[in-house]
């Protein structure tokens, strides 16, 4: 099985509409959304889906600490 990373910082909608085009799909799997926005509205939409969520600092992505 194939797992999917997301990557969003704003409102999630493209984010929502991948899980649910690969919710019922037994070959790939959304297990994480990730966001450099702690206020996105995606972060509340993957909780809604069960997805977990994380927010790193760009600075924390660009040192590789993340």
């Amino acid at each position: 099985m194939k797992k999917i990373a997301i990557f969003a910082s704003g409102s999630g909608t493209n984010a929502e509409n991948i899980v649910r085009y690969f919710a019922n799909r037994t070959n790939v799997e959304v297990v994480v959304l990730v966001s450099n926005n702690p206020h996105a509205k995606a972060h509340e939409r993957m909780k809604k889906l069960g997805v977990p969520s994380f927010t790193f600092a760009k600075d924390a992505f660009d040192a590789g600490d993340a």
